[in-house]
C-alpha cells in the first residue's frame, strides 16, 4: 500500500497451526511456549484458522481448519474464546504480536452463512452452491456481487477480532477476493485500529491465469499491493521450487527475485518464507543435509521484505503435518541458536533503507546478496549447493569474520574460498 511503512521489513513471524503443534494442541499449549518462541527473535505469531470446522464433506477425520463453518466461533479442539483472548493478552505480554488466518473465499459446505444467506454464494450451471476450484471439495464459494450485505457481515467479523486485540490479518487467497472489498474493509477496520497488519497469500503465477482463463477474477501481485501491506513471495516460489527440484539453475531464481525489484512499489514488503503449511518441509527436501538447509535459511533471511518461519522449522523437522488430522511436529535437530543470529542481524536498518543487491557468482549452486549504505556493508555468501572452491567477492584482500561461527575467512587475488556453512561478512566503512 502507498502508506505502508517499510520498517515491516523488520518483522519475523512464526507460524502456528495450533491443532498439531503440540500434544495438547491448544491455545493454553502455546502460551506455555511463548517464551521460547519470543527467545528466537520473534515478532509475531501468525495462527492458521482457529474457528469451527464443516462437517459435510469433511476431508479426514477432522477437516480442514480452511473449511469454516461459523467465522465468530472458536474451534472446541482448540480451546475457548477465553482461552484465544487470554493467548492475545499473553502475546503481548511477550511484547509481541499476533495475526490471525483469514479465510474470506468461502465457507464449509454445512456454515452458518451458507444456511442463513444462500443467496450470498457462487453457484455452478445446476444452481447449486460450488466452489470455483475443482479440488477443494469440502467447500463453497462467496459471491461478492451478490448484496453488499456480505460485505457488511464479513468486515463486522473483522472488527470483532480486532476489538479483541488481534494485532493482523492473513488474508487467505486474498487474489480471489475482490479488491474493492478488501479496500473498504481495511477503510473501515482502520478507523478503529490503524495499526493492523494486512498480510495477503497472494497467488502463484500460474494460478492468476488459470483463474483467469476461467472466466474469474483474480489479482496480480502488483495490482495486491493497492491494499494490503506485505504480500506472501508466491511470486518467486515456482523458481524455488523448480531449483530444489533440479528443474531450472539457482540463476533463473535469482533474477526473479532481483526483478522484484522493479515490478513492486518502491516500499513493497515480501514475506519471505521456505517452507509453510502448504508446502514441502525444506529439511525433507535436502534429506536432511544441515548445511544446505542453513544456507537456505540464512538465503531467505537475507531476501528484502520480513520473514516467516513454519512450527517445527527450527526443529528441522522432516513431516508436512496434515490438515485434515490430529499429528505431531517431528523434532531432527535444533538450529534456533541459529535462527536467532540471523533474526538479530536483520534488525539492523541496512535490512530496510539499504542499497540491496543480488549477487550471481559465476559458480553454479552458490548465491549472493548485499547491503550497503555510507558506513556499513553486509554482504551474505550461501552455499545451497555444497560446492567446493571460490569465487570473486568484490572486496579487498585481507582477512575478514564471518558472523555466523566467528571464524575468519580470507580473501585473495580478489577471491574467497566457499565454505559449507553460509558466510556473512560485516564491513564497517
Amino acid at each position: 500500500m502507498e502508506k505502508t511503512n517499510p520498517n515491516l521489513r523488520y518483522l519475523f513471524i512464526y507460524q502456528i497451526y495450533v491443532r498439531n503443534y503440540s500434544k495438547a494442541g491448544t491455545f493454553q499449549a502455546v502460551i506455555d511456549d511463548l517464551e521460547r518462541i519470543r527467545n528466537l527473535g520473534i515478532d509475531m505469531i501468525y495462527l492458521l484458522p482457529i474457528h469451527t470446522i464443516g462437517e459435510l464433506n469433511r476431508k479426514g477425520s477432522l477437516g480442514s481448519p480452511y473449511s469454516i463453518k461459523d467465522y465468530l466461533e472458536i474451534n472446541p479442539e482448540l480451546g475457548t474464546i477465553n482461552d484465544f483472548q487470554r493467548l492475545i493478552e499473553a502475546t503481548h505480554d511477550m511484547k509481541m504480536k499476533l495475526m490471525i488466518d483469514i479465510v474470506f473465499n468461502h465457507t464449509s459446505r454445512d456454515s452458518r452463512l451458507l444456511k442463513d444467506h444462500p443467496e450470498w454464494f457462487y453457484r455452478n450451471e445446476k444452481n447449486e452452491p460450488a466452489n470455483r476450484v475443482g479440488d477443494w471439495w469440502d467447500v463453497v464459494d462467496l459471491d461478492y456481487s451478490s448484496d453488499k450485505a456480505l460485505w457488511d457481515e464479513l468486515i463486522e467479523t473483522l472488527m470483532v477480532y480486532a476489538d479483541m486485540g488481534v494485532d493482523g490479518f492473513r488474508a487467505d487467497v486474498a487474489s480471489i477476493v475482490p479488491l474493492d472489498f478488501w479496500r473498504q474493509a481495511r477503510k473501515v477496520i482502520s478507523k478503529e485500529r490503524r495499526d493492523i497488519i494486512w498480510l495477503s497469500e497472494s497467488v502463484h503465477g500460474p494460478f492468476v491465469k488459470e483463474i483467469r482463463d476461467r472466466g474469474f477474477d483474480c489479482a496480480s501481485e502488483s495490482e495486491i499491493y493497492q491494499v494490503f501491506d506485505m504480500a506472501y513471495d508466491y511470486d518467486v516460489r515456482p523458481f524455488l521450487d523448480g531449483y530444489l527440484d533440479k528443474k531450472i539453475s539457482l540463476r533463473n531464481y535469482q533474477e526473479a527475485i532481483l526483478a522484484q525489484e522493479w515490478t513492486y512499489p518502491k516500499n513493497y514488503v515480501k514475506l519471505r518464507n521456505i517452507e509453510n503449511h502448504d508446502t514441502r518441509r525444506i529439511a525433507d527436501w535436502l534429506d536432511g543435509d544441515l548445511d544446505r538447509i542453513m544456507n537456505h535459511t540464512a538465503f531467505m533471511f537475507f531476501q528484502k521484505g520480513a520473514t516467516m518461519i513454519y512450527n517445527g522449522q527450527e526443529f528441522l523437522a522432516k513431516h508436512r503435518l496434515s490438515l485434515f488430522e490430529k499429528e505431531q511436529i517431528d523434532k531432527n535437530g535444533d538450529i534456533s541458536t541459529f535462527i536467532m543470529k540471523l533474526a538479530k542481524l536483520k534488525k539492523s536498518k541496512l535490512f530496510v533503507s539499504g542499497v540491496y543487491k543480488v549477487i550471481f557468482p559465476e559458480t553454479e549452486d552458490v548465491a549472493g546478496i548485499s547491503y550497503e549504505d555510507d558506513s556499513l556493508l553486509v554482504i551474505g555468501i550461501f552455499n545451497l549447493g555444497g560446492v567446493t572452491g571460490a569465487i570473486k567477492i568484490g572486496l579487498p584482500d585481507g582477512k575478514y569474520r564471518n558472523y555466523l561461527d566467528g571464524k575468519i575467512m580470507t580473501v585473495k587475488n580478489g577471491m574467497i574460498g566457499l565454505a559449507k556453512e553460509p558466510v556473512i561478512l560485516r564491513i564497517q566503512k
